[in-house]
């Protein structure tokens, strides 16, 4: 038998790890209870100032929403360890209650179908600060090389109400936008999503800096990232490139980021026009590696190549681009634009964007450069556990087979259509159809099985839902070669392609034996295009 010894790893991953557990805590976030569902966010007004020297948070947010069913009662999120100071409706301060993160809101009297409101939640505090960002979600406060104040924030996963009252679930964002006004110390920028309106001298040692985002945004990715930036940019083909960065890195960030053109124009060609045009497209040097914060993407990749200087593919193949710069701005397509409406989905925004990786490099050198990109991120993938996470309490599997199992679903999907115009019709049409919506696993498998006239639902349910890929079972008897599909999936069935004796061979395999025309007693001499499919081998 010839069988990864990934296999045996998650054969025992049960046994050894068990369920996971969740709490009251873990549903009130990421559940989507009435006082949710009853009201739909249409603006965030944030107005904040951030004290470095303190570390801490004070000002408001106004939310302007749009009532969906007769209530009295709302949920909005504020971690516990913030203060809420007051929350004000119509001149008149509400009563509320909190459970862990969740602030329920009292109004004094029903709010009535299709009525628009509007509230200022004030708070303050110290919010949480995070000791490994972007994996550990929270604020990150740091000192530049010149000893000056550097701060930034990421909260994928965390949520957003770690540092700004919110309704902190990915199926609402505001469609109206969101103005984010950030006092931070004279000397000091910040600089947040969509446009930059300018800066106010507030005469008491802070200035204002307030921006404006007109599309919809993700709440997760709403920043502000606060330093000793210097500004320059262009317009490249009608988009507005912005790139903020600290004073001492101008000169060198003037030339890495130039990868940016190469980039947009790729991804514009396969993905579609870029998603936030009217917000502009925008770096900020962060102190953290980096984040997919909505036309404001956070850079921390130190003006190198690769993953921090390293190829994570071990191929070589990634030290000619910066990972960063591609993989979060890949993003503005797949997770900004396209969300998943719970983030046990986020393989709808990790695995598509880790995709974009790959046809980065296929843009830029090559397919076969592309291929060898693919290949060399299956060491990354660990099979531990299904793709999809738990519904309903804020909870994603948090391995990296999103990212790479996922990119190398899609790149076995491409192999199986075996079709590249259609391939890459298919994910424009994608990227175009949903874009700027919220979706689910379950809309993507139909989408793909309906522009590709396959039923690929078997293969989609294969890859995500259970910890292994399909595996390709061999058996010879009598010289005759036989093979199947070995997999959780009941009903399974996928084209595949080997090699023998220096020919391609492209065989439809199901769950049942097959001959094939093969004759060898020896399986070793049958090798998998690995290339092409992402599957394991076993006879």
């Amino acid at each position: 038998m010839n069988l990864s010894w990934v296999l045996v790893c998650c054969g025992l991953y049960a046994a050894c790890y068990g369920q996971e557990k969740f709490t009251r805590a873990d549903s009130l976030q990421g559940s989507l209870r009435f006082e949710r569902t009853n009201f739909n966010v249409l603006r965030y007004s944030l107005n904040i100032t951030v004290n470095p020297a303190e570390k801490s948070i004070q000002g408001f947010n106004e939310i302007k929403f749009l009532v969906v069913e007769n209530t009295q009662k709302i949920q909005l999120d504020l971690f516990e360890n913030m203060r809420v100071d007051s929350i004000v409706w119509n001149h008149h301060k509400l009563n509320y209650t909190c459970e862990y993160d969740a602030v329920f809101i009292d109004f004094p009297e029903v709010l009535i179908k299709n009525s628009a409101q509007k509230l200022q939640f004030y708070y303050s505090g110290k919010p949480h600060e995070a000791e490994n960002a972007p994996w550990d979600g929270g604020f990150v406060w740091k000192k530049d090389a010149n000893n000056k104040d550097w701060v930034g924030v990421a909260v994928q996963g965390t949520g957003a109400s770690l540092w700004y009252p919110v309704k902190d679930h990915q199926t609402d964002e505001p469609e109206q936008g969101a103005s984010i006004k950030v006092a931070v110390p004279n000397g000091l920028m910040n600089v947040s999503n969509g446009r930059f309106l300018g800066s106010e001298d507030l005469k008491n040692g802070y200035t204002r800096w307030d921006w404006e985002v007109k599309n919809p945004i993700n709440n997760y990715t709403i920043t502000v990232n606060i330093g000793d930036y210097v500004h320059f940019g262009e317009n490249y083909k009608g988009l507005d490139l912005d790139y903020y960065v600290l004073r001492n890195n101008l000169e060198k960030a003037k030339i890495h980021f130039e990868e940016v053109k190469p980039m947009l124009d790729c991804f514009q060609t396969k993905f579609g026009k870029f998603p936030f045009w009217e917000d502009g497209y925008k770096l900020a040097e962060t102190p953290y590696l980096g984040m997919e914060h909505q036309s404001a993407i956070a850079y921390g990749n130190q003006y190198k190549k690769g993953y921090l200087g390293r190829d994570i593919s071990g191929t070589g193949v990634g030290l000619l681009f910066d990972y960063i710069t591609i993989h979060e701005s890949g993003h503005e397509w797949f997770g900004n634009s396209i969300t998943s409406k719970d983030i046990a989905d986020m393989w709808i925004h990790e695995g598509f964007t880790t995709y974009t990786e790959s046809v980065f490099v296929e843009c830029q050198f090559g397919y076969e450069k592309a291929l060898e990109y693919l290949k060399g991120q299956r060491r990354g993938i660990s099979n531990k556990k299904p793709i999809i996470g738990q519904f309903g309490v804020n909870f994603k599997t948090g391995n990296s087979d999103m990212y790479y199992k996922g990119a190398l679903m899609l790149h076995t999907l491409r192999s199986v259509i075996n079709n590249d115009e259609l391939w890459w019709k298919i994910l424009l049409d994608y990227s175009q159809t949903y874009k700027h919506q919220i979706i689910d696993t379950q809309t993507v498998i139909d989408f793909f099985n309906q522009t590709t006239g396959k039923n690929l639902t078997a293969i989609f349910n294969q890859y995500l839902q259970y910890k292994n890929p399909p595996i390709l079972e061999l058996k010879s008897t009598k010289g005759k070669v036989y093979y199947r599909w070995k997999t959780d999936e009941k009903n399974f069935n996928m084209p595949i392609e080997i090699t023998f004796e220096n020919q391609t061979y492209r065989w439809e395999a199901d769950n049942q034996w097959q001959k094939s025309t093969l004759k060898t007693k020896d399986l070793n001499n049958i090798k998998l295009v690995s290339e092409r499919f992402y599957v394991l081998l076993e006879w």
